[in-house]
């Protein structure tokens, strides 16, 4: 139990900026921390959840309540994986060969084509996230669970991080060091698979439950940037590195977003 417990408190520490006890890392302690993850998905699910009600409850304009969801997420996480979105952004762009590509992700210097592109992403996530809150019927459902778009979206922060687990155990690692090479070798791999694997489907399930054809259009793109994520690191890394961990989170919630927008809209355009 107590191993248990560190495994938690380290990957809260690691991926998260929620106060968790200190102590030495043993590699004993690492060996299940990647299952737990996803519950950090399951806080920014929560505080969506609850910023979609304040805001509904005072009538706030869906922009504000986007880019207040916008800043949570970077509250939570302390912008972890924007940060590694960015410096693959520069990577990919640089179209030099794989050694190369690795020094640009150790760079702390970020380059134009980070901010171009995170800029890009930004807008894109803010322009879905506000259509489908904007969508929702508010005034008659102030309660966030009345929302089943804005529900899809939140439990999307789950399965994102829940793939991203499965690829850390799972996928090769592009360098033999760095954070996510120290998780992927202390993790208990097969065990860890499993449980993740299980998180994935459960989480998919739900979502497919309670949106129906919105949640089929969120996990599919899901599993469509997660397929892109793994055809793209081998090819241009030799494998996964914590930026592109990082790069693939950012990607596969805002494809969850745009999927439950375009559902929106479609539906909207067909029931009118």
């Amino acid at each position: 139990m107590k191993s248990l417990f560190r495994s938690f408190a380290i990957a809260f520490s690691m991926y998260s900026k929620i106060p968790m006890p200190q102590f030495t890392w043993e590699k004993e302690d690492m060996k299940y921390s990647i299952v737990f993850f996803p519950l950090i998905g399951a806080v920014l699910f929560v505080i969506m959840g609850a910023i979609r009600s304040i805001t509904a409850l005072f009538c706030i304009d869906s922009i504000p309540a986007g880019l207040l969801i916008m800043a949570a997420i970077v509250v939570v996480t302390g912008g972890i994986h924007v940060d590694g979105y960015m410096d693959c952004s520069d990577a990919f762009s640089s179209y030099a060969d794989r050694e190369k590509k690795l020094e640009i992700l150790k760079d702390p210097h970020i380059g134009a084509f980070a901010v171009i592109r995170v800029l890009a992403l930004s807008a894109v996530y803010l322009a879905c996230i506000s259509i489908v809150l904007d969508r929702e019927i508010l005034v008659d459902a102030p309660l966030f669970l009345n929302g089943e778009s804005s529900l899809v979206i939140g439990l999307g922060f789950i399965l994102s991080r829940a793939l991203s687990g499965i690829s850390v155990v799972s996928f090769p690692c592009a360098k033999n060091e760095g954070t996510l090479y120290s998780f992927a070798e202390g993790a208990d791999k097969k065990r860890c698979l499993s449980i993740l694997i299980k998180e994935a489907l459960v989480v998919s399930i739900a979502m497919i439950l309670i949106g129906k054809v919105c949640g089929v259009f969120a996990v599919c793109a899901a599993l469509a940037v997660f397929a892109y994520y793994k055809y793209r690191t081998s090819k241009e890394l030799g494998g996964i590195t914590g930026d592109a961990a990082g790069w693939f989170l950012c990607l596969a919630e805002t494809a969850i977003a745009v999927a439950v927008c375009a559902y929106v809209l479609i539906a909207g355009v067909i029931s009118i």
